[in-house]
């Protein structure tokens, strides 16, 4: 059982973890730490169970069965309280599109009980901050999928979350959006901020994340530190293991198995 004592408990804890949809089980058992001021990363292939993880752990989905809490609130029982602390970048951004960005964060800002003059202070400076205060009529609906992202990410942060999960923060987002998102978190969880990032692209994952966590067919394979397990994994049916740490690409595809899936040399032969 975990324990409920919010202030000793880790940023994110489950414990036997289940959210089924009928039959199918899409998270299975997970067992999950991650301790406060973390930078950690959430892996898996297509369909592992990432997002519905998320999705449980922020209240958008009831667990089966299974124990999580957020900062030592339980997700199923105290779901505000935990609401309250976090910060969210879901995939799909659920965004107003017919508002500005500023009306955007002051909606949001006012949803999370801040002041009036409070709201639009940090409104300002987060549009600053993300470059996306030069034409402030600009609707959300006339925004690039890249500015989109920094919206969300604005108003994930504008309450001062102490946890901030992001679902797939980098995709479709170019090189420039890519370079201020991924500067600004690492400053952020510089100041004890707890990131919780899912991400298939892993040479961002492996730039920023220092503990990672591994989901595939909705059942844990693996979760550390990222130098110890990329040190860890052994390649040889003797126990071998690498001279040097893998990459974590090298280190996801044996882990997951998906080198057992490499196509035929001669597969698709008509193209050549």
């Amino acid at each position: 059982m975990i324990s409920p004592n919010p202030l000793n408990a880790p940023a994110v804890e489950t414990l036997n973890l289940v959210r089924r949809f009928g039959d199918y089980a899409a998270v299975d058992r997970v067992d999950l730490r991650v301790e406060r001021g973390q930078f950690f990363g959430f892996l898996g292939p297509n369909g592992a169970g990432k997002s519905t993880t998320i999705k449980v752990l922020t209240g958008l989905l009831a667990p089966t069965s299974g124990e999580a809490r957020v900062l030592g609130f339980d997700i199923a029982r105290e779901t505000l309280e935990v609401k309250k602390r976090i910060g969210v970048v879901p995939e799909d951004l659920n965004l107003f599109e017919r508002l500005t960005g500023a009306e955007m964060l002051n909606f949001t800002g006012r949803m999370y009980g801040l002041r009036r003059e409070e709201t639009a202070e940090r409104a300002a400076e987060l549009l600053d901050l993300m470059e996306l205060g030069e034409d402030p009529k600009k609707l959300v609906v006339e925004y690039s999928h890249g500015m989109k992202k920094k919206l969300s990410l604005a108003c994930a942060l504008i309450h001062k979350p102490e946890v901030l999960f992001l679902d797939e923060p980098f995709e479709g987002v170019d090189a420039v959006a890519s370079r201020t998102l991924k500067d600004l978190l690492l400053r952020l969880t510089g100041r004890g901020l707890t990131v919780f990032l899912t991400s298939h692209v892993l040479e961002i994952v492996e730039r920023l994340c220092t503990h990672i966590a591994i989901i595939a067919e909705g059942r844990l394979v693996t979760s550390g530190a990222l130098g110890e397990l990329r040190r860890g994994i052994a390649v040889g049916g003797d126990g071998e293991r690498e001279s040097a740490p893998l990459s974590l690409e090298d280190y996801f595809i044996r882990v997951v198995g998906g080198g057992a899936h490499a196509p035929d040399a001669d597969a698709l032969a008509w193209l050549g």
